[in-house]
């Protein structure tokens, strides 16, 4: 079943700040000062547009759906915050909540991750379950979920350094020693995903071990008769050629004396 948006269970509410719980489930983690400072002298000019999101919560009410909006009210100083009431389970504000940061791309990739992972622990649902009730194909979610491999170090670097989603899951290719070096190379020389991706190509084509050497004969017996049909050839047309056969671990050593004349004294070949 798909999450979607029910109608208000009542009339606009206007609470103060104290009234309103967190939500728990909140995805999005990083909120930048000057986008908040931004809304926030929106909403001193022409108020509030939309409408916070919240549900009652003990004796007061939790929030659903737009903390950054919350904050920037709270930084525009305003007493009193315009919010809609829902009746809504755990399961529906945990989806709404990340539906809303995802559908409006205000979430960075890691925190996408981590909220869908978050909503999955508290469904106790599958992969497959919860990527039908948000909306998803499975790989993509599945993929998403794969990014939480990365240290944070490494997800804070990402982000910093402005790389994508793409890149991120590139360098999950590698070993994580790999992982770090590889993504300061692709930021130093701007890779595009493209590039990051053959990069990598060549890191692992690197590691792979040589191919094994297959033997040119299979049979050494094979090579042996040869051999010794070449001495016998030579000794039944006159040539006084021998061989001397000496065994050791793992090898046989054939030594042939071939003279280069006849009635001189022989020399090795």
């Amino acid at each position: 079943m798909r999450f979607r948006r029910e109608k208000p269970a009542g009339k606009l509410l206007l609470l103060s700040p104290d009234q309103i719980a967190p939500s728990p489930w909140q995805a999005r983690t990083v909120f930048s000062p000057e986008e908040i400072d931004s809304l926030a002298e929106s909403i001193r000019q022409n108020g509030l547009l939309q409408p916070i999101s919240v549900r009652r919560y003990e004796e007061n009410y939790q929030l659903i759906a737009g903390e950054r909006r919350l904050r920037a009210c709270i930084r525009a100083g305003l007493e009193k915050i315009p919010a809609i009431l829902y009746d809504q389970t755990d399961d529906q504000v945990a989806a709404l909540g990340l539906l809303e940061n995802m559908q409006r791309r205000d979430l960075n990739p890691f925190d996408q991750a981590r909220g869908i992972r978050d909503v999955m622990e508290l469904w106790g649902c599958s992969q497959a379950e919860a990527a039908t009730r948000l909306g998803l194909a499975q790989p993509t979610l599945a993929n998403k979920l794969r990014l939480l491999q990365l240290s944070e170090v490494q997800q804070h670097y990402i982000l910093d350094n402005a790389l994508t989603e793409r890149h991120a899951r590139s360098v999950l290719r590698l070993p994580e020693k790999d992982r770090m070096p590889a993504l300061k190379h692709m930021a130093r020389y701007k890779m595009t995903v493209r590039a990051a991706d053959l990069y990598v190509e060549q890191l692992l084509s690197q590691k792979k071990p040589p191919p094994k050497r297959t033997a040119m004969v299979r049979d050494v017996r094979i090579f042996l008769n040869t051999i010794n049909k070449a001495i016998r050839l030579m000794t039944d047309n006159g040539v006084p050629a021998s061989t001397t056969k000496r065994e050791g671990e793992g090898y046989v050593e054939y030594t042939v004396r071939i003279p280069t004349t006849v009635g001189s004294d022989s020399s090795e070949h």
